[in-house]
């Protein structure tokens, strides 16, 4: 996949408007992501904004007060909205410009949206109440919700003419999308209880001793909960350390968004390893300095930097 985009007309002010109001609601509500997204150009940035809209609608219905069916009524709209723009049948006048901007988007850059429907799939698991037996049953719900985004993110990046293992891209933002998911998963272990989520894999629960939940501020008794949150900070660790071997990929503006999101969630994972109580007395989370530094340290290249000499090591 190269940075190379599909030739398209200037964006009209109708487009323009979509995308302001994509842009708009991404700066309102995309938290730790609009640290990244502020470092790209304005096309890229248009793009990601109306992929995080999308997202973010299609989260919104999953975690709002709606019952079950009302939910999954809303989901398959929102699935219809994706046919509609395959099909190319959004016009510019469309009363939706969340689907005004995405359509354009998608004409724009090689955008694999297939992606969104494997969201729209996830959270219909999460609709469902599904909960995980094993790691690679939960990881393919993370491939939905989080690697899908992942792939469909390095439809607007692209990667650099010539760098070294391009054709393994996809599955590098796949794996990074798990390790952030994971870490919010770890992050969200109280707030997922209170309403009646379980994502941690049933097995890891009881070998820890943590089956009954964790439904207050305290561990279940008994339970080795430090061993169950370093298990899966490990495995996070892991997946960090793969998923971030896309950076040298990508061109400088396009890794330094990914370093910043990556970084960002990568020291969030450090700060619950230090303290892993901490998800369940509340909402673990960084300043907004130390997440600005994070995204600046990304702007300088240092992470593709660190990545490709680590990289180049294990070839030695």
């Amino acid at each position: 996949m190269s940075g190379i985009v599909t030739a398209t007309p200037h964006a009209s002010p109708p487009v323009l408007a979509a995308y302001s109001y994509c842009e708009a609601v991404t700066g309102q509500q995309a938290g730790n992501f609009s640290y990244g997204i502020r470092l790209l150009p304005a096309a890229k940035r248009r793009a990601m904004s109306a992929l995080y809209a999308f997202s973010r609608r299609v989260d919104d219905i999953g975690d709002g007060p709606l019952d079950a069916e009302a939910k999954w009524l809303r989901l398959e709209d929102a699935r219809t909205t994706l046919e509609r723009i395959r099909a190319g049948e959004v016009d510019e006048d469309d009363t939706d410009p969340v689907a005004v901007a995405l359509a354009h988007a998608v004409r724009r850059f090689p955008i694999p949206i297939g992606g969104l429907d494997e969201l729209i799939d996830g959270v219909q698991m999460d609709v469902r109440g599904q909960t995980y037996e094993t790691w690679d049953d939960l990881a393919g719900y993370c491939r939905c919700v989080a690697g899908a985004i992942g792939r469909l993110s390095l439809g607007v990046f692209g990667t650099v003419p010539g760098a070294r293992d391009a054709a393994r891209a996809p599955e590098y933002a796949d794996t990074l999308g798990l390790a952030l998911q994971l870490t919010n998963i770890l992050r969200d272990l109280r707030e997922d209880a209170a309403n009646g989520r379980t994502y941690l894999p049933a097995e890891d629960l009881a070998k820890f001793g943590c089956s009954a939940g964790f439904a207050s501020p305290r561990p279940p008794a008994g339970a080795d909960f430090t061993g169950l949150v370093q298990h899966e900070v490990r495995r996070a660790r892991a997946l960090f350390a793969e998923g971030t071997r896309l950076l040298p990929m990508l061109d400088r503006r396009s890794g330094a968004c990914v370093a910043a999101m990556a970084g960002i969630y990568r020291r969030l994972l450090e700060r619950i390893a230090e303290d892993p109580g901490a998800v369940l007395r509340g909402r673990v989370s960084l300043p907004g300095r130390e997440k600005a530094f994070v995204a600046v340290r990304g702007l300088s290249g240092y992470d593709a930097r660190s990545v490709h000499r680590q990289t180049a090591r294990g070839r030695a």
